[in-house]
């Protein structure tokens, strides 16, 4: 028997048709095209799915069951996305749209909970129960594992760990408060941060990465002065990680998992990252027992994560 992931995304939708052994047999994707009606997008799903089926030459009798991950807030139990401002929905019965196309059991999670679920299963927190996924992308994403299962809180709104404040009264976050992990974390912050420096240091080697277009800043930007030797870029480089050092080490002595995750594409510059933050980690988290210390590693599924979490939701169900 297969499972069927849907990680549905604001840009893109892909589908994934999933083996027993969290293998992805075939894929298939389109752009969301929004905005447009929940009932527009349900039928986009259900038309990826069937693309899916027909590449593997799979029927839909051999599939027991169909996950999706989705921005914003959802209710597992009910299979109602409470709220999306990413895709405009709001008390959306995305489970009812899907099932008048297909009679199969659905589940509906947030994405980025499915997306670190899929690396509990398949991925770097693989033999881990207690495992926190944190990706570093436009904002902050959380995702919480406790004991296997998900965790979300009563009201399905938990995990939001990009939304913790690390600076009281610091920087505007684009949920309203100030001073969010996200606001110094995110990949935007970075890139946002190099800019500041870029326009601060004009001599900076910086500019020269960027054809001296300041708009070419990107993640890397920062970290490849670095290692050009750019005294700027080291400070930006430093005060980032600090930053997210100081982020991460508060969900450490919040959660002490097993295990904590970084994913996003900042995190392809390796060692250069979880080096200092291991360090920060080591230094600032409040454990008394040194043998029994929380890992700090790099998510490994990629966007495969979101794809095989949500096609293995069933496994949780309540």
């Amino acid at each position: 028997m297969y499972n069927i992931g849907v990680d549905l995304g604001g840009t893109n939708i892909k589908v994934g048709l999933v083996d027993d052994k969290y293998n992805i047999i075939s894929k298939a994707t389109a752009k969301t095209n929004l905005p447009r009606p929940a009932e527009e997008i349900a039928a986009s799903i259900v038309e990826l799915i069937w693309k899916a089926l027909g590449e593997a030459k799979v029927t839909i009798g051999e599939v027991k069951s169909i996950g999706i991950g989705t921005p914003g807030v959802a209710n597992r139990n009910s299979g109602i996305v409470l709220y999306s401002c990413n895709l405009g929905f709001n008390n959306t019965d995305l489970r009812a749209l899907i099932r008048k196309r297909l009679e199969l059991p659905i589940y509906v999670e947030n994405d980025a909970n499915a997306a670190a679920f899929g690396e509990v299963l398949a991925g770097a927190g693989k033999g881990y129960k207690d495992v926190v996924v944190v990706t570093l992308g436009t904002g902050v994403g959380g995702g919480i594992i406790i004991d296997g299962k998900i965790y979300t809180g009563f009201n399905f709104c938990g995990a939001e760990l990009g939304h913790t404040v690390i600076q009281y009264g610091g920087r505007q976050c684009g949920c309203g408060r100030k001073g969010c992990f996200e606001a110094y974390s995110s990949a935007t912050a970075l890139i946002n941060m190099t800019k500041e420096a870029m326009e601060e240091n004009k001599d900076s080697g910086m500019w020269k990465l960027c054809d001296g277009d300041i708009a070419n800043v990107d993640g890397k930007t920062a970290f490849d002065g670095m290692r050009a030797g750019d005294v700027a870029a080291k400070s930006v480089v430093d005060t980032y990680i600090e930053y997210l050092g100081c982020g991460l080490v508060n969900i450490v002595n919040t959660f002490q998992p097993e295990m904590l995750l970084i994913g996003g594409g900042i995190c392809k510059e390796g060692e250069n990252l979880t080096g200092p933050l291991t360090e920060i980690i080591r230094r600032d988290s409040y454990c008394i027992d040194a043998e029994k210390t929380t890992k700090l590693d790099i998510c490994s599924l990629g966007n495969d994560a979101g794809i095989i979490g949500a096609a293995y939701l069933y496994s949780i169900a309540e």
